[in-house]
């Protein structure tokens, strides 16, 4: 009788032994797709009259890829017959251009001429050529503490193996502690500062490998560590010792992303500043006082603030008197500026020549306010600082001036200068 096609398969179901004997390998032994593969078999034994492959986990009919005829070299397909596979005289099966999808299991039977059947069993896993992976985030700018990091590598490949990498190295620890089973995923909860960076992911299998393009990640923090500057040297809850008519500069600085804004202010009052620093161009009395920086982060929604006391220093505290312009001119303006006037003064008054009633230009009293002398010419004007305005000068101006100051306290004080009106040329 001859046997044909699936009339094996209703064979098989009735003599069915099942030996060790038979060994299936791959070549070549780690397929990538599109290669050409053989399903070698070793240790057939006997004389064979038929072969049946299969690509499934059973001898099911709908696994059978084909039969095949020893004698006559007939091939027939079976339901699994992709189109691609061929039976050798020798059982091995031929499969050209392997797909992901021909990895599995395969299984050959064969029948010999008593019609007993031996079976042997081979795996084969078809390798993907694998392409970039992407890095898909939630957010790419994410606040310290409060936000949370989901990161995913999206691959075309379902099998591929993932990893990932932090600034071109391994993950922290604490970063792979949020790894998803699968390694697709990334979750950090509460993310911290040293967690920003370049993020990257690779998959690989054993005949491929594809990494990520990096994407970057900022942590917004701060602002810390508020602090206010003096020629490098930290000033913050110190007093500023500064001389008299001499510059300062105050800088402030924090740890912060981003740069905070800057809002400072100098005895309670806003100053129009917004920089990083304040500058004292010129010391004196006026700007004595508490200088107050605030840090404010727009990202964070925090601010920190630090502050300073600056004072004229003790150097600047005896009082004397300077003319501006120093060589004042005929029909010019000129202020006697007063350095370092009491802070606790009562009145003042001010004489051409030696401090008597006759000679008195002008008295400020108590209430802030100045009355003229009998010496006033309708050209002098006191300020609360104690300095006098001489207006429209002439050379009959040129001489000794005296203020005599009062403090609460009773202590009085007498200071004398000299001013020289220069001839119009």
């Amino acid at each position: 009788m001859a046997l044909t096609g699936y009339s094996w398969l209703l064979l098989s179901a009735t003599f069915l032994n099942v030996g060790a004997e038979i060994s299936i390998t791959l070549e070549p032994a780690q397929p990538t797709e599109g290669d050409n593969v053989t399903l070698v078999v070793h240790g057939l034994s006997g004389e064979l009259l038929a072969y049946n492959w299969y690509a499934g986990p059973t001898l099911s009919v709908s696994y059978l890829v084909a039969s095949y005829i020893v004698s006559t070299g007939d091939e027939t397909p079976g339901p699994a017959h992709t189109g691609r596979e061929a039976v050798r005289p020798d059982g091995s099966l031929d499969i050209q251009g392997v797909l992901p999808r021909h990895s599995g299991t395969y299984i050959l039977q064969t029948y010999n001429r008593q019609f007993q059947t031996e079976v042997g069993y081979g795996h084969m896993q078809v390798y993907e050529i694998l392409a970039q992976p992407t890095v898909l985030a939630n957010s790419t700018a994410l606040v310290e503490r409060r936000d949370t990091l989901r990161l995913m590598c999206s691959s075309p490949s379902t099998t591929a193996e993932v990893r990932w990498f932090f600034n071109g190295g391994a993950l922290p620890v604490a970063l792979r502690l949020g790894l998803s089973p699968d390694g697709r995923v990334l979750a950090r909860h509460g993310i911290r500062r040293e967690e920003a960076g370049a993020y990257q992911c690779e998959v690989w299998n054993p005949v491929s490998v594809s990494r990520s393009e990096p994407i970057n990640l900022t942590v917004y923090f701060g602002p810390e560590r508020v602090a206010i500057l003096q020629d490098s040297t930290t000033r913050t809850g110190c007093t500023i010792k500064v001389d008299f008519n001499t510059s300062l500069t105050l800088w402030c600085v924090s740890r912060s992303c981003p740069e905070p804004e800057y809002v400072w202010a100098f005895n309670g009052q806003a100053l129009k500043n917004g920089q990083d620093h304040v500058n004292i161009s010129s010391m004196t009395a006026a700007q004595e006082g508490t200088y107050t920086c605030i840090a404010k982060n727009t990202k964070t929604l925090l601010s920190g603030s630090a502050s300073v006391v600056v004072k004229l220093s003790a150097a600047a505290v005896a009082m004397m008197i300077v003319p501006v312009p120093t060589k004042p001119m005929e029909g010019q303006d000129v202020t006697l500026t007063v350095q370092g006037y009491p802070k606790d003064l009562l009145v003042y008054a001010w004489y051409r020549g030696p401090a008597s009633e006759p000679n008195r230009l002008l008295s400020q009293l108590p209430s802030g306010t100045w009355i003229a002398g009998p010496a006033h010419t309708g050209r002098e004007v006191g300020f609360p600082n104690c300095s006098l305005l001489v207006q429209k000068l002439n050379l009959t101006d040129t001489g000794r001036y005296t203020l005599k100051t009062v403090t609460l306290q009773g202590k009085t004080e007498t200071l004398e200068v000299e001013l020289q009106v220069a001839r119009e040329c």
